[in-house]
């Protein structure tokens, strides 16, 4: 089991990949990165998601985020897969999948699970920011496909708490309105941060209009 964890600097690690080798930090350079595992090629969810990655280029792109993907499969098969996904899910998979053959990868990022074959890696995802740095984990069993409209809500609430005094309340989605921080009190403070006027429920409990929007 790995010890990664909320604030951990993400492993670096060079691995082939479907567009050849991989330098994971020289790969990130800047930019947001979602890494996420799937149990292995040529399986019915794996390729629905892969597929749904693929789709949501536009939305990566907006949001500075570079995807990759891993399974223990073989170079040679992730190449052979992609024409499957291209097709059957209408899209262009043009990021890489790490081939983890030796599983070292897997092993580092805790991607195998005590209670699930340690053949094939789990559905992790890790939300690393541009220092490196991973800011979120999400864990689903291999029967379960993601949930991607959530991956893009974290990353919204993820860049937007870390340039603003404010977190996002249940369910928020892009737009809607945050919650600001409880040890923001000093009135002044207060006006200039959120010029739009901000609403007292609690004395803990404020909410404000998204700032950025």
């Amino acid at each position: 089991m790995s010890d990664l964890h909320i604030g951990s600097i993400a492993p670096d690690f060079t691995q082939n990949s479907s567009l050849g080798p991989i330098h994971f930090h020289k790969y990130i350079e800047g930019s947001w990165v979602v890494f996420f595992s799937h149990p292995a090629d040529f399986t019915p969810v794996c390729t629905t998601e892969l597929g749904e990655t693929a789709k949501l280029a536009p939305e990566w792109k907006k949001r500075n985020v570079k995807v990759i993907a891993l399974s223990v499969d073989s170079e040679e098969s992730h190449k052979g897969w992609i024409p499957d996904i291209n097709e059957t899910q209408n899209c262009t998979v043009d990021f890489p999948i790490i081939a983890d053959e030796d599983k070292s990868v897997s092993i580092g990022y805790g991607m195998f699970q005590p209670t699930a074959n340690d053949k094939f890696t789990v559905r992790s995802v890790f939300f690393i920011d541009p220092s490196k740095k991973i800011r979120a984990i999400i864990t689903y069993p291999a029967s379960t496909g993601r949930n991607f409209a959530e991956i893009l809500r974290v990353i919204d609430s993820l860049q937007l708490t870390d340039g603003y005094k404010v977190a996002t309340p249940v369910n928020w989605k892009d737009g809607e309105d945050v919650v600001i921080a409880p040890a923001l009190q000093d009135p002044e403070d207060l006006k200039a941060r959120f010029p739009k006027g901000y609403k007292i429920i609690k004395p803990y409990l404020r909410l404000t209009p998204q700032p950025n929007k």
